[in-house]
């Protein structure tokens, strides 16, 4: 069916255009399809915001939220914290190929525990299945493939889907957390040994979530930053991403 078929146009991230990686796999879909995509969007971005389930955190896909609000909202905590006196880890955390990789029928757990059920739950469980991509370049095309996993990067569903897959990723941290889709970054006090070792337990429980819910850590993308006065001594890097 032509409505869950795609072509694939890969756009350059960044770096070498030789490295496969390094392109971002865009889905031109149907039209038609994408105007019903819109429909059902707005109904679960109202359900969604109308209930306060998509948590503060989440600046990625949503009107009035922004890298910058992102940005801002990070500067001001670490402002406040630096006032205080206090040294700031930050930690970056990239997850590898996230949009490709959610798997289906945990997103669809996660869909229902939301309250969106009916003939809307219906209609995203039939959207994921069985769904076709082949990759389209210079006039040349692959062979059609089995889309296992994964939500379609370009469409206009995609992204709410996303945001409610990774939405829970907060739960249970004690450190402050800021996304965009998923670029995460994890930050608080580290004033000694101690806040490091509560810095890597929030971290431990984000790999133990990554997990749980199949969306593995690109572990070299992965990075940590040290905010203090230049001379303020050095307590170590404790943290360990596995």
């Amino acid at each position: 069916m032509d409505w869950k078929t795609a072509n694939v146009c890969p756009i350059v991230k960044k770096g070498s255009k030789s490295s496969p990686s390094n392109y971002r796999p865009v889905s031109l879909t149907c039209i038609v399809c994408k105007v019903l995509e819109g429909i059902i969007k707005d109904e679960i971005f109202k359900h969604l915001l109308c209930n306060d389930m998509l948590l503060s955190s989440q600046h990625g896909f949503q009107s009035g939220r922004s890298c910058l609000s992102n940005l801002l909202e990070f500067l001001d905590d670490v402002s406040k914290l630096r006032d205080e006196g206090n040294s700031v880890d930050v930690i970056y955390l990239d997850f590898s190929k996230a949009f490709d990789k959610v798997p289906h029928d945990k997103l669809l757990i996660k869909v229902e525990a939301l309250g969106i059920r009916g003939q809307i739950l219906a209609w995203v469980r039939d959207y994921l299945a069985d769904r076709k991509q082949r990759v389209v370049i210079n006039g040349e095309q692959s062979e059609f493939a089995d889309v296992t996993s994964g939500v379609p990067q370009g469409s206009v569903l995609g992204p709410v889907l996303f945001l409610i897959y990774i939405n829970d990723l907060d739960v249970g941290l004690s450190c402050n957390i800021k996304k965009f889709a998923d670029d995460t970054k994890i930050y608080g006090q580290v004033n000694n040994e101690a806040d490091c070792r509560k810095l890597q337990d929030d971290l431990d429980r984000l790999i133990s979530w990554s997990v749980r819910w199949g969306m593995e850590f690109n572990v070299e993308k992965c990075k940590y930053l040290r905010i203090s006065k230049r001379g303020q001594s050095d307590i170590g890097n404790l943290y360990t991403v596995r």
